[in-house]
């Protein structure tokens, strides 16, 4: 075989792993991550991470359903936060449901489209969310980058506040129930287990 020959397969050869390597996860009709995150007042003191500083805010353990995940590297954010992950819990992990909700993701934020509504719109909106994730080390980073959508995540970390010398800052949402710019977790992922 010639180089050109052995460059088609090795090509195809990748295309293949991508596409079953990214492919969505089925799961059966039913709700697959029926808690709500959990979250309380941190006992932890800030730490310099990667030259900025980061405070923890709140435990944080969340248990749900991937809706879809996006990889990010340009942006200051991305210097600490590379993958944003949507996620639903409750009805918002069913498959019943989600096959009736679009979801995208853009910009470091997340979006939902319905021709009718499955649930109600406080519901959805409560029940899902888009997190920005801060791996601990190049192992959470490694796990975060596999994760699929449809698959269930367990995540235990700390919502933060980023600070870094110059003034910027990006600080987590500590609540479900708002909407919008600055509605996003920013998580400081200590483990990451793929149920």
């Amino acid at each position: 075989m010639n180089w050109k020959t052995l460059a088609f397969i090795a090509l195809i050869g990748f295309g293949a792993y991508q596409h079953f390597h990214s492919r969505p996860v089925h799961q059966a009709p039913g709700a697959v991550a029926a808690a709500v995150p959990q979250q309380h007042d941190a006992q932890a003191a800030e730490f310099p991470f990667k030259g900025y500083t980061l405070q923890p805010l709140q435990d944080f353990q969340i248990e749900a359903r991937v809706l879809a995940s996006e990889t990010y590297r340009t942006g200051r954010e991305s210097e600490l936060s590379p993958v944003d992950l949507a996620l639903g819990w409750g009805r918002m992990s069913d498959s019943a449901v989600l096959d009736k909700v679009r979801i995208s993701q853009a910009g470091r934020f997340y979006a939902w489209h319905v021709d009718e509504f499955p649930i109600p719109r406080e519901e959805i909106e409560q029940s899902s969310a888009n997190m920005h994730m801060i791996p601990a080390d190049g192992a959470i980073a490694g796990r975060l980058k596999d994760v699929r959508p449809g698959q269930v995540v367990r995540i235990q970390g700390w919502l933060v506040e980023a600070r870094s010398g110059d003034g910027w800052r990006w600080r987590s949402s500590l609540t479900r129930n708002d909407t919008g710019a600055g509605a996003c977790e920013v998580i400081f992922v200590r483990d990451l287990q793929v149920l």
